[in-house]
């Protein structure tokens, strides 16, 4: 995504822990959850799996108090479980367009975690078609947008990288 809006994550990988006994949920995002948010950011792991090149503390800052908190049109949630963040998930328009993107942090990998909370989100997020672009080399994501209906359509280029554009579209009879 070339978006300021950007927030993709690495998608489930099925461990085998039993997802039904996380307390996943979504919220709205405080203050406190930036601090986690910029911390996942800069994980190196998950820096290498979305390509997004992890920003300044101030700069990160801003970002979400201006960007995203600061924009109306942004639908934005943290992901929770057990009462801590674990990530977020954050919805946008770009040139016509409706995105979503999410972050998870590293310690909710392959949990379910990103599964539940994609679920729940769609169910807040109305607009369809509803697109993605992650990171062609990040096949957990691309599998998690593809479990919950998101098809392929393409491809777009963000850099020297490739990203799969992905889209949900309205079902059938509506839209």
């Amino acid at each position: 995504m070339a978006d300021p809006h950007e927030h993709d994550m690495t998608g489930d990988r099925d461990t085998g822990a039993p997802e039904s006994d996380l307390p996943v949920r979504l919220r709205a995002v405080t203050e406190q959850d930036l601090e986690a948010l910029f911390a996942y950011e800069h994980d190196p792991e998950a820096v290498r799996r979305s390509r997004f090149a992890p920003r300044p503390r101030e700069v990160f800052f801003r970002h979400w108090r201006e960007r995203v908190l600061g924009d109306p049109d942004c639908l934005v949630r943290t992901v929770t479980v057990g009462g801590e963040a674990a990530g977020s998930v954050v919805s946008w328009t770009q040139d016509g367009r409706r995105f979503i993107g999410y972050w998870l942090g590293r310690p909710y990998w392959g949990r379910g975690v990103g599964t539940r909370a994609l679920a729940r989100f769609l169910e807040l997020e109305p607009v369809r078609p509803l697109y993605a672009d992650p990171f062609a080399g990040n096949t957990a994501s691309v599998r998690l947008l593809e479990r919950h209906g998101f098809e392929r359509t393409g491809t777009v280029r963000h850099g020297a990288d490739e990203h799969i554009m992905l889209v949900l579209a309205a079902p059938p009879g509506e839209g």
